[in-house]
């Protein structure tokens, strides 16, 4: 009988997907789900949310059980998911403000860039002891990360703990259905090869019945206009790069220097397919805004409405199952340390490969080199994150203010004397949720 761990319950949406996810598979149906939150409403409506799929599905097998303690959670935990979020609307929307202020306009924030290396700063310290607590009372389970920003949390972990644990994205698997749309292909008769870095990840190839697609995303982009103008960065990226990346236009016209250095660059590029609007607030505060306002009503609508029943795509079910369940072999793309898999990114970086789960375990595949074009773009990405992960590790704000001084967006706004003066801003205001660094002034 399994037990399988969400740290970060309350992340309602998710767990209830998850949840539903898991019962499907036979190996799962007599299996405890153990949800943890540090808050106890949240908590409450996410274990009534399972006790609903239970019922629905007539899982009478399984059971749910939800506590704010951490430790009891993970004790005897096959599988653990996170799902957290470290600081609240008031701190984090200064990721997004700060750099705004200094011209740097940023879209979402989560993943690398000013906003994306001070959210991580925050998070590792609570990250590497839920790691801490894995090896303790579980030290066999597999750890599956989904919390933001995905490589640098993932590169901390993998080289601090032994911990078996990797990241997933959604990207991936919604960006290959996306272009399978784009050119009226089933998407089961689709393959494809793809590697990077979270959220700049490339369809090396993309394959419909064994043959070449590529010619057909390139017509469908070059001539209907509705389908450039549903993710123009990355339409434009791929026109002038050659291959697809995975994550979307609101992320990618923020990890490069190309989109959102000017406002006529903003206007032209990032008003179709990024969710900006000019003169509101970036689009994770909004939503962020909205969720807090409105998170008890729609947990009444959900409360209401029929419970669907069927599998998602979502990698974390089909993971577990092959490695601790009935053991079907599933492959994914997954977040890992670069040891031998892509030829021309930094050594033991993170980086985003197909991986194979089975009883074995986690086996990332070996890809070979990026295309040039493509590795210099995501290597510059890396490089700083490696930096990032280091100055975090170790305490050293002078490193993070490099890492930060080479991120491409940025970069391509300031000078290094305007970067020094935002990076200082951005510790100032970050002050009680970074104690690995002991002298912020």
């Amino acid at each position: 009988m399994a037990k399988i761990t969400f740290i970060g319950a309350g992340s309602l949406v998710f767990t209830k997907n998850l949840v539903r996810d898991l019962l499907t598979f036979p190996a799962f149906e007599d299996c405890t789900i153990t949800l943890m939150d540090i808050d106890e409403e949240r908590l409450g409506f996410a274990k009534e949310a399972v006790n609903n799929i239970i019922a629905a599905g007539n899982y009478s097998s399984a059971k749910v059980e939800a506590t704010t303690d951490r430790a009891e959670a993970l004790k005897g935990a096959n599988g653990v998911v996170s799902t957290i979020l470290v600081g609240d609307l008031p701190v984090w929307r200064t990721d997004m403000e700060i750099p705004k202020s200094f011209g740097v306009d940023i879209n979402i924030g989560d993943t690398r860039g000013p906003a994306g290396i001070f959210r991580f700063l925050r998070t590792v310290p609570v990250m590497l002891d839920i790691c801490r607590d894995i090896e303790r009372y579980c030290p066999d389970a597999v750890f599956l990360n989904y919390t933001n920003p995905m490589a640098m949390l993932c590169r901390a972990m993998l080289g601090e703990t032994k911990v078996n644990v990797t990241g997933l994205c959604h990207s991936v698997q919604g960006t290959a259905a996306m272009l399978a749309r784009w050119i009226g292909a089933p998407m089961e008769e689709i393959t494809y090869k793809c590697a990077g870095i979270n959220h700049q990840a490339f369809y090396l190839d993309y394959k419909w019945n064994g043959k070449d697609a590529y010619p057909l995303i390139h017509e469908a982009v070059l001539n209907r206009t509705e389908i450039y103008n549903e993710e123009q960065v990355r339409n434009e990226m791929y026109l002038h790069l050659d291959y697809y990346v995975t994550e979307s236009s609101g992320h990618n016209s923020e990890y490069n220097a190309w989109f959102r250095k000017r406002p006529d660059l903003i206007d032209k590029y990032c008003t179709h397919g990024t969710g900006w609007n000019p003169g509101e607030y970036a689009l994770p505060i909004k939503n962020a805004e909205k969720r807090r306002n409105n998170w008890k009503n729609k947990l009444m609508e959900w409360r209401d409405s029929p419970i669907d029943l069927h599998r998602g795509n979502e990698y974390a079910a089909y993971i577990f199952n092959a490695v601790f369940g009935d053991q079907t072999l599933f492959q994914f793309n997954g977040n890992v340390r670069n040891f031998g898999l892509i030829d021309n990114l930094p050594e033991g970086a993170c980086v985003e490969v197909p991986v194979l789960a089975s009883r074995q375990g986690l086996s990332p595949i070996h890809v070979g080199p990026l295309p040039d074009q493509l590795a210099l773009l995501v290597n510059t990405s890396s490089r700083c994150e490696e930096l990032a992960v280091e100055g975090a590790l170790t305490g050293d704000q002078r490193k993070i203010f490099h890492a930060i001084c080479y991120d491409p967006l940025t970069s391509a706004v300031l000078s290094l004397a305007e970067i020094k003066s935002m990076v200082d801003q951005m510790f100032a205001v970050n002050k009680d949720w970074l104690p690995q660094f002991k002298h912020i002034s």
